[in-house]
């Protein structure tokens, strides 16, 4: 394989673990598989998130024709060194910490203990609408149109997608896409399967003070890298 597209793979794949976990998206595909079937939730999620890469990687492919490379290259190196300050400063600030309260406010989800019958009776609920429809119209259903949106839009303008428009600027798209893809997956089933408990288990501190240092690794790589004309 080329040696470029395992290049891109990997940092994408890092990058993209890294930004997920305990992000806004990856509590909504929690919360969101706290009352509904899982499978559909799942299949919203991460359509969207696929989606979401391969427009970001085409964006970033595009970028040096239409721009150049050396202007390109440049907001690629600078957009990596912020990213990465801007995740050391939530690390030491508490800037995560209100992901998930946000997450829930924002779905009006009652997961707490007096919402646990009401989780069981929107699950039961959706089983039976479910065995009289279609097989089509079981698999678009709401539930999963309402997972795509949510997460489509909510990871609209965000770090990884920005960053991943920076990432596939400067190294192979292919490569990009596939890590991308790869990374979305392995975080939106963890989400799925269960995110929240994992969330809680998961220090937020050390997820964001090593996405902070990977990013200025990338961007000092990218900034003594050499521009091709």
């Amino acid at each position: 394989m080329d040696l470029s597209v395992v290049q891109g793979f990997t940092k994408s794949l890092a990058m993209t673990v890294l930004s997920e976990i305990g992000d806004k998206t990856f509590f909504a595909a929690a919360i969101l598989a706290m009352r509904h079937p899982r499978r559909l939730v799942l299949s919203g999620c991460l359509g969207a998130l696929i989606v979401m890469t391969i427009l970001s990687a085409v964006v970033g492919w595009a970028a040096p024709n239409m721009i150049s490379r050396k202007w390109t290259h440049h907001v690629t190196t600078l957009l990596f060194l912020g990213f990465g300050f801007w995740s050391l400063w939530d690390a030491f600030n508490g800037g995560e910490t209100e992901e998930l309260a946000e997450v829930e406010k924002e779905l009006n989800a009652d997961v707490k203990v007096n919402g646990g019958e009401t989780t069981k009776n929107d699950k039961d609920s959706d089983k039976l609408k479910k065995q009289s429809r279609p097989f089509l119209a079981q698999f678009f259903s709401p539930i999963l149109l309402k997972a795509f949106s949510i997460t489509f839009f909510g990871e609209w303008g965000d770090k990884s997608q920005l960053a991943t428009i920076g990432l596939a600027a400067d190294e192979n798209p292919l490569g990009v896409v596939l890590g991308g893809i790869l990374g979305q997956a392995l975080c939106t089933t963890a989400a799925v399967l269960g995110g929240k408990s994992l969330a809680k288990q998961i220090s937020e501190k050390i997820v964001a003070l090593s996405s902070g240092v990977l990013f200025i690794v990338f961007g000092i790589q990218s900034f003594l890298a050499t521009v091709e004309p």
